[in-house]
């Protein structure tokens, strides 16, 4: 049985997602995860795709996933958002999506990562009164 058919909800399923991980992906996920909810108290996490922990408001604004060597954190709308402290590292060719790889050891700037997540829901939150 899979984790979908328990009936969890999606913040349980990103729960266990962090408690099953048990390294610094984990670690990584649970910390993006906080610093996610500071940024966009009211944002909502989903469970897609068969297992992506997603955050969003008015619409995606970020997907969190684990591969063994990254922790990737992709923007939906990511080539419309400003990235003055260069935070985005990945998926830099598309006309939509950005991505923010971490790797075991980085750092995160938490305070750009907030206010790239801020922009992020504004954004959609912009795009939807249209």
């Amino acid at each position: 049985m899979s984790k979908a058919d328990t009936g969890a909800s999606p913040s349980e399923l990103i729960d266990a997602r962090i408690a099953e991980l048990d390294d610094w992906r984990g670690r990584t996920l649970a910390r993006i995860r906080k610093l996610i909810k500071e940024a966009v108290p009211d944002v909502a996490e989903e469970w897609k795709w068969r297992g992506v922990p997603v955050w969003s408001r008015d619409g995606i604004l970020c997907t969190g996933e684990t591969y063994k060597t990254v922790v990737k954190l992709t923007f939906a709308k990511g080539a419309s958002l400003d990235d003055p402290a260069g935070l985005f590292n990945s998926s830099l060719d598309g006309n939509v999506r950005r991505a923010i790889d971490i790797h075991e050891s980085e750092t995160l700037d938490e305070g750009a990562f907030k206010t790239l997540i801020g922009a992020a829901a504004a954004l959609n939150g912009a795009t939807r009164k249209r």
